[in-house]
């Protein structure tokens, strides 16, 4: 793509993103439907003016990584401490489920092959943490109880997906698969995190001394947005999630993390605030472009309607993926509405599916009617989620705790009724 054409799909997606996520909020959707319309619309499904390039790829890849930064600077970690178990509960049973009951339909329901058959379980087994996050956000609940079960079981999920999807494509090159390799990645993912907390007070020491001195506006988020890149680029370096780099950074900056980086933010509460507040333009600038992405990936066009395997396989996948993400939550030891809200914040596949169903499609692996199987599904349970979850949200009202119980300072959480 060349300069003018880039500047120009550029600003027909923010435009797009924006107005779409504007009359979502205006029929009180959350404002991230709007920004998947967008892409559905721009893309291939409909109008076909746009189609994901490498160049939009990258720019939604830095979108992602600096929404999670946002959760992470957001995040109450005592109380994402206090609910840990009930998330690894949740990450556990939603990852495992979907992946054997997947694989048992594609297997034994449907004939598959067993490599095909993997990857339709294994894209079962994922769950967007950005679509998650974004819409507990919109909603204002990402200080709630829910809300820290979800954000702690989403990644927990995460971590795993990427184990799994690290070991279907050895299988799909003819490698084999390495215990020794997917050991080194759970633990390099865990050195990631205890060390970016550390490595985070240090650098930011030097960003507020620099700031102090300095004649020159925008030093703040500049070096914020540096940080975070690097972050990101130390998290793949070690084998983890990109995305997994963002969160952390936010995480380790944020005014309610306790170790270590915590206790001097506390003592310089302006400077943490300063931090949020002028990160928040590039954050919402650049998290759009993920969602509409989402939905360019999305061609709707190619699947045969007419096909009976294509509904047999997609109605049997969908109810899977629902149900395999609701038994988590079901289970653990939270009042009926909150299990309902938390086990409908995991269903949603998003970008995480899409790129396990393409490794299996670009491999070779799964035929033209399993992928679009697998993409219907994605897309429904991309798209329908956040609906479900504003509804459920707005019968519940009244039964759910108001999110400042749970740490987050200074402002109502609640969603205001229609």
């Amino acid at each position: 793509m060349n300069s003018p054409d880039f500047l120009l799909h550029l600003m027909v997606i923010l435009l797009a993103a924006r107005i779409l996520a504007e009359v979502a909020t205006r029929l009180k959707s959350p404002s991230v439907i709007g920004e998947l319309l967008a892409g559905v619309v721009l893309g291939p499904s409909l109008l076909g003016w746009l189609t994901p390039d490498e160049t939009l790829r990258l720019l939604a890849e830095i979108g992602i990584i600096l929404l999670l930064f946002e959760v992470g600077l957001g995040t109450d970690v005592r109380g994402l401490a206090r609910t840990g178990g009930q998330s690894l509960v949740v990450a556990i049973l939603g990852f495992i489920l979907p992946l054997l009951l997947g694989f048992g339909i594609a297997s034994w329901g449907l004939g598959l092959d067993l490599l095909p058959s993997l990857f339709v379980g294994g894209t079962l087994t994922a769950t967007s943490i950005g679509i998650t996050v974004r819409v507990i956000a919109d909603l204002k609940r990402q200080g709630s109880t829910e809300g820290q079960i979800v954000l702690g079981a989403a990644v927990l999920d995460d971590v795993m997906g990427v184990v799994l999807l690290a070991l279907l494509y050895e299988f799909s090159i003819g490698g084999g698969v390495s215990l020794v390799n997917t050991g080194k990645v759970l633990l390099f993912v865990l050195l990631f995190f205890i060390l970016a907390a550390p490595a985070a007070k240090i650098i930011s020491v030097v960003i507020k001394r620099f700031d102090k001195v300095s004649d020159v506006p925008g030093l703040v988020p500049t070096t914020m947005v540096s940080l975070v890149l690097f972050f990101a680029w130390l998290a793949h370096s070690v084998g983890a999630p990109e995305l997994l780099g963002g969160f952390a950074a936010g995480l380790a900056l944020s005014r309610r993390f306790f170790l270590p980086f915590g206790a001097a933010l506390h003592a310089d509460p302006v400077f943490a605030h300063r931090v949020e507040e002028e990160m928040k333009p590039i954050v919402h600038l650049f998290t759009p472009i993920f969602f509409v992405m989402v939905g360019l990936s999305l061609n709707l066009r190619e699947i045969d309607w007419s096909s009976g395997f294509i509904w047999t396989f997609s109605g049997a996948l969908l109810l899977v993926a629902v149900l395999g993400k609701l038994a988590g939550a079901l289970i653990i030891r939270e009042p009926w509405p909150t299990r309902w809200i938390i086990g409908t914040a995991m269903i949603p596949r998003g970008e995480v599916g899409l790129i396990f169903a393409e490794l299996g499609r670009s491999s070779a692996i799964l035929d033209t009617q399993t992928h679009a199987g697998l993409v219907i599904v994605i897309a429904l349970t991309t798209l329908l989620p956040p609906f479900v979850m504003k509804a459920l949200y707005r019968r519940y009202r009244d039964a759910l705790p108001p999110p400042t119980a749970r740490g987050v300072e200074g402002r109502s959480q609640i969603d205001p009724a229609p």
